[in-house]
């Protein structure tokens, strides 16, 4: 604990110190660092941005328990960056506003345009944040020993502190150092077990490698799950239309996050901005390919530490192995239980839940305790929790201004007070940060699911109302407001309302048989963004064209 102690202070210490030396006096700061930003800076700061709490603690937990059917998470994420550099992100920058409902706004000709994107901006951005705090609390409460609304409370009101001094031009250099936390922090551990379980110091050769018994690690690990009785761990069990709807759902999502996007607007001119993204794309891949390692050796280490152990302690006679203590620590959070079913004092870990005495194993701590199930020294321990938690502030910092330029900048002085001075509107924007934060709060207090699974259903709603708004905004001057409007209205609705349904709500049972189309929530945006795509097109073809000027606009911000 002294060591997590330390590393999370220090870490605390330095972001707040970095907002507090980039304090800011403007809106342009504040909104878009001045458009001052080198790309790559810009690209570590969007790496930290997007890499949130789903990246660093639960992707590969979810690996860890889905095995190849995790991968539509590193396929989709990471693909999306590509739709992003090449389809979107050099033209918003030409574009030279601040936010994406401000481009909505002025490329639809229209105020309702606008409101409407700020009404999914804000939705999306909440149902994002929701996990962020989630992941905060979660590493809170293990390692610090306070309860998980305390550790939220904590994050909420550090992240206030920096977004609100600072705007983007702190954040930015705050999620600078951030990256470099959180990618020392994930690497460290990876590259401890890798040599551990295979002799390899690159966790990406040790996943493709030999255990000590000279077994390949994959092919060890699929005969130790099927003699518990669940699936090989590489077969997947989705069917392929839902692989296909997730990862491009994930993909359109990444493109259309107004959290990722408003950081394109923060360089020079419109060709860093695709360099942004291609050193975005190089940073996070440290991270994304060391994740399937992970979670390959955290899911080995659990089965051999865990299962069939003697779970009181003082049970335990010579040539027997004894639960572990890191096991014991997280089961007082309440993330982890067992139930000893047949009384023999033992831990059994199978797939039939007749039998599986697990009856708590929350996938979110994986990562967490990943260290101490490897019994590493406390000093990785600590450093583990600061990346973590590094993860998540960076990420609700940058949803955290979205929300707040979306009320002060797109809604009340573009819509409502027109005539307001740059003093006032930076006041609401602050004002505006501080209520979102409250919100958020209370989302990761109460979150809707695990954070991964919360995560991925923020970048269906991105793909079925921003992206297909954005692509056609771009490229086609014949889409009309009525278009845009109709469009993002009905995508948001209709993905919204499946989610609701499935997977909030569970009114309908969640499972393949009842998806439609065999879809699941996760991958829904795809089907939301086919609507949507297909409600603008017709809606725009009934309606009469967009003015010259806007035509105009549209040529303007695609000239080479």
């Amino acid at each position: 604990m002294i060591w997590t102690t330390v590393f999370v202070v220090a870490s605390f210490a330095l972001y707040i110190g970095i907002a507090i030396a980039a304090r800011v006096r403007t809106t342009d700061e504040f909104y878009v660092a001045g458009h001052h930003v080198p790309p790559l800076f810009n690209g570590m700061a969007t790496a930290a941005d997007w890499m949130s709490a789903a990246s660093f603690l639960s992707m590969a937990g979810l690996i860890a328990f889905s095995g190849y059917d995790g991968s539509v998470f590193l396929m989709g994420w990471t693909g999306g960056y590509v739709l992003l550099a090449l389809l979107l992100a050099p033209y918003l920058r030409r574009f030279g506003k601040f936010t994406v409902p401000d481009f909505i706004g002025d490329r639809y000709y229209s105020d309702t345009a606008r409101v409407v994107a700020v009404i999914c901006a804000i939705f999306i951005s909440f149902t994002y944040i929701a996990g962020q705090m989630q992941g905060v609390g979660i590493a809170f409460s293990r390692f610090l020993e306070i309860p998980v609304e305390a550790g939220v409370v904590i994050g909420g009101l550090v992240v206030l502190m920096y977004a609100g001094l600072g705007g983007m031009k702190g954040i930015t250099y705050t999620q600078v150092a951030q990256y470099c936390v959180m990618i020392f922090a994930y690497m460290t551990p990876a590259i401890f077990i890798s040599m551990q379980l295979t002799g390899s110091p690159i966790p990406q050769l040790g996943l493709i490698g030999d255990a000590s018994d000279g077994t390949p690690l994959l092919v060890k690990l699929d005969g130790m799950l099927t003699e518990l009785g669940f699936n090989e761990y590489t077969d997947g069990s989705k069917g392929m239309f839902d692989v296909f709807a997730i990862t491009l759902a994930l993909m359109a999502g990444t493109a259309g996050l107004p959290h990722v996007i408003i950081r394109f607007f923060t360089v020079p001119k419109a060709s860093d901005a695709r360099k942004s993204a291609g050193w975005a794309l190089l940073f996070i891949a440290i991270l994304y390919t060391t994740a399937p390692a992970v979670a390959v050796f955290a899911r080995m280490n659990f089965i051999e530490t865990v299962n069939d152990s003697v779970y009181d302690q003082s049970l335990v006679v010579e040539g027997e192995q004894a639960t572990p203590d890191w096991f014991h620590r997280w089961e007082s959070t309440g993330l982890l239980g067992v139930e000893d079913k047949n009384g023999d004092g033992r831990v059994q870990y199978t797939a039939d839940p007749e039998t599986n005495e697990v009856t708590t194993l929350n996938r979110d701590i994986f990562v967490l305790a990943n260290p101490e199930i490897a019994d590493l020294p406390g000093w990785v321990i600590g450093l583990v929790v600061a990346g973590g938690i590094a993860a998540a502030l960076s990420t609700a910092a940058g949803l955290l201004l979205v929300i707040s330029s979306s009320i002060s900048h797109d809604l009340c002085k573009k819509v409502l007070m027109p005539d307001m001075s740059e003093k006032r509107e930076l006041l609401i924007a602050r004002l505006s940060a501080a209520g979102a934060v409250g919100i958020a709060m209370l989302a990761g207090i109460y979150p809707p699911g695990f954070v991964a699974s919360v995560v991925a259903l923020a970048f269906g709603l991105a793909a079925a109302s921003f992206f297909p708004a954005i692509l056609l905004g771009i490229f086609w001057k014949r889409a009309t407001r009525e278009g845009a409007i109709a469009g993002m209205s009905t995508g948001l609705a209709v993905t919204a309302a499946y989610i609701l349904v499935y997977k909030i709500f569970g009114w309908v049972p969640n499972n393949a048989e009842h998806w439609f189309l065999g879809v699941s929530p996760e991958g829904f945006g795809t089907i939301g963004m086919m609507i949507s795509f297909v409600v603008s097109v017709s809606v725009s073809l009934m309606t009469p064209a967009p003015p010259k000027d806007v035509q105009d606009m549209v040529e303007r911000i695609r000239l080479p």
